[in-house]
């Protein structure tokens, strides 16, 4: 049987750069192969714990504060917890942080699960995205799809 494959684009689409992982997800839903699941949350514990569940491998897309606008940094989280302050900015009560540690305590954590962190500028509500972090999104984006053996995206990611 075939391993349930999940990408998860976190964040509110209404807080500029916040949405980011929603935007990758969005444009990997264009490039992904038959068989990996793309969806999108606003980062809820209740919600990620969800739709981890029978998952196999999970990639997780969020914004993170800190560092310069467009830096995507990748956690293994699967291997060790990831840094408290990956994830420092959370539109979303708890955040991925506490979301991704409570899914480990309850052994419900898939065995692959890698979260891409994308360092934001401007949170603001009604924000478009700025322009780096726009470019950092469809970067990712096509390298996702080329690893997940799909056609990698060519610009689109915010059409």
């Amino acid at each position: 049987m075939a391993e349930r494959v999940l990408v998860l684009g976190v964040g509110n689409p209404d807080r500029g750069d916040d949405g980011s992982g929603r935007v990758v997800a969005r444009a990997l839903r264009k490039a992904a192969p038959t068989g990996v699941t793309i969806d999108e949350c606003d980062g809820e514990t209740t919600a990620v714990l969800a739709r981890l569940e029978g998952v196999g491998r999970a990639i997780i897309i969020d914004a993170s504060a800190g560092g310069p606008p467009g830096r995507v940094r990748c956690f293994d989280v699967a291997a060790a917890p990831m840094p408290a302050a990956a994830l420092r900015v959370s539109s979303h009560g708890l955040g991925l942080h506490e979301a991704i540690e409570l899914a480990r305590a309850l052994g419900a954590l898939p065995e692959r699960c890698e979260v891409y962190a994308i360092a934001g500028g401007c949170f603001d509500i009604g924000a478009p995205l700025t322009p780096a972090v726009a470019a950092a999104a469809d970067e990712l984006a096509g390298r996702l799809a080329e690893q997940l053996g799909g056609p990698a995206s060519k610009g689109g990611v915010h059409a």
